[in-house]
């Protein structure tokens, strides 16, 4: 018994040697298989989160030119439509879900912002100054939003 182990053992050791390079040469492709899919994967990854990352910063910056035309220059009906601006909170909002955090919850919370103090903008104090503790909070908001957007796009490999 003991003989027929060792000669298969002997038979089993002499077939990888003879297929050595086949053995090895699979290894290799196996491995470049892996690594080129991983690799696709993490290139689609970091397209994926750059394409919205700009497109959201666009947005924002729209929203930004909205808010002053509303604010500062009382174009309400034009440049300063309040419906305007709801499209691209809500497109912001929409874009962020396909990124990474914090930026949904970030977007959540300029839209929450919007919601509370963008009827706001344009509004006089009593004494007829312009009231700017709205459209700071909202600047504020987009800031936050811009800045993680940015912090994201550098991360990216």
């Amino acid at each position: 018994m003991a003989k027929q182990s060792r000669a298969k053992q002997d038979r089993f050791l002499e077939q990888v040697r003879r297929n050595a390079v086949a053995l090895i040469s699979l290894v290799v492709a196996v491995s470049s298989l892996g690594y080129n899919t991983w690799r696709n994967e993490k290139s689609e990854y970091n397209r994926n989160q750059r394409q919205a990352s700009f497109e959201l910063l666009l947005k924002v910056n729209e929203l930004r030119q909205l808010v002053l035309h509303r604010h500062y220059q009382m174009d309400f009906e034009d440049r300063g439509n309040l419906k305007t601006g709801w499209g691209l909170v809500l497109t912001v909002e929409d874009l962020a879900q396909v990124l990474d955090e914090p930026l949904p919850a970030v977007t959540a919370d300029l839209k929450a912002t919007w919601e509370s103090e963008s009827e706001q903008l344009g509004a006089r104090l009593p004494s007829g100054a312009l009231d700017d503790e709205p459209v700071e909070r909202i600047m504020q908001s987009m800031d936050r939003v811009r800045s993680e957007s940015l912090g994201l796009l550098e991360s990216l490999d």
